[in-house]
């Protein structure tokens, strides 16, 4: 599809896809054709107001829909699995939402499903796009703070969220670890790849999903990271990463950085911050970009989201999970 537009599918209509969408709309290499929802009635509302052409009220028709080059699933984490299987198993690329899915099995089930059938696909870890956090694995990788020796990053939400929000709802995989503890761990093992051990301790909520979690991990190596998400209390949602020659410390907001700065032993602390041009520091543009560009190139996986690395993430947030005692409706226990 080498210089023509990519023509993107959305699956949902929330607010996550609502923000995803309103980048595509913008990005003149993109084109949205269609939408779908489980009915009608949002899918319909969901195109008029992105001047979408096609909106279908169930999954199986956008499946089906021969002009769609990728879908971007945005439905809950719980139905990521069924979502993103119906779209792979009838040809379509995909982008999925994180976290990936609700646990490591049914990540494995969906990677082998797209390597399977030739087909793209890739977790929504925008994180990892962003031009930023690629600065900060680039400078790691070159050796500017050393061998690393520890890794710190936190993720809350003051709330409080009723136990009606999705955010308690085991049936829809509730909880602070699965929301936003991925992104402390995603960050982490982007730095230090998946951890030897874990040990982790968790406030349970009455419906049994995590309130807030702290989590240790650490490698074979001797490399350490602390890992905390809470939907009790707004943390500093910052990130320190220590090395053998020095630190990078991420203030507010590191999974979209708009600055860090970068302490060597022996010299200037340097700050770095964002370039203008990349757009607003919490674009999703990147995200987009990325999976377009891999399209083009033929690519069934991207080099920055790897699937290898989001099956890694999804196998420490099992043992976090099974440290801290929260399962799912249909889980082993």
């Amino acid at each position: 599809m080498t210089g023509q537009k990519v023509r993107w599918g959305i699956l949902a209509t929330g607010g996550i896809a609502a923000t995803f969408t309103a980048d595509l709309v913008d990005m003149p290499d993109a084109e949205v054709v269609a939408v779908a929802s489980r009915s009608p009635e949002p899918a319909k509302a969901f195109a008029e107001r992105f001047g979408i052409p096609r909106a279908y009220g169930d999954w199986e028709s956008l499946a089906q829909d021969e002009d769609v080059d990728v879908v971007y699933v945005a439905a809950p984490h719980s139905a990521h699995r069924a979502a993103a299987g119906l779209m792979l198993r009838s040809g379509r690329n995909v982008l999925c939402e994180k976290p990936f899915t609700l646990n490591a099995r049914e990540a494995a089930e969906l990677v082998a499903l797209a390597r399977e059938n030739g087909r793209f696909l890739m977790e929504a870890m925008w994180m990892y796009c962003h031009p930023m956090v690629r600065r900060i694995k680039a400078l790691v990788d070159d050796g500017a703070i050393g061998e690393v020796r520890s890794v710190h990053a936190d993720f809350g939400l003051a709330g409080p969220f009723p136990a009606s929000h999705r955010l308690r709802d085991p049936a829809l995989g509730g909880g602070a670890l699965l929301d936003l503890g991925v992104y402390p761990v995603s960050f982490t093992q982007l730095l230090l790849g998946e951890p030897a051990d874990v040990t982790a301790r968790a406030t349970l909520s009455e419906e049994g999903v995590d309130l807030q979690t702290g989590a240790l991990l650490s490698w074979d190596g001797g490399a350490l990271a602390s890992v905390h998400c809470s939907i009790v209390g707004g943390t500093a949602t910052s990130a320190s990463v220590t090395g053998s020659a020095g630190r990078i410390d991420i203030p507010y907001g590191f999974f979209f950085p708009e600055r860090f700065v970068l302490h060597r032993d022996g010299r200037d602390a340097e700050e770095f911050t964002a370039d203008p041009a990349d757009g607003p520091r919490n674009s999703l543009k990147h995200e987009a970009a990325e999976v377009m560009r891999a399209l083009r190139a033929g690519e069934t996986e991207s080099p920055l989201v790897p699937l290898d690395g989001t099956l890694a993430v999804m196998r420490t947030l099992d043992a976090i999970r099974d440290r801290v005692g929260v399962r799912y409706p249909g889980e082993a226990g």
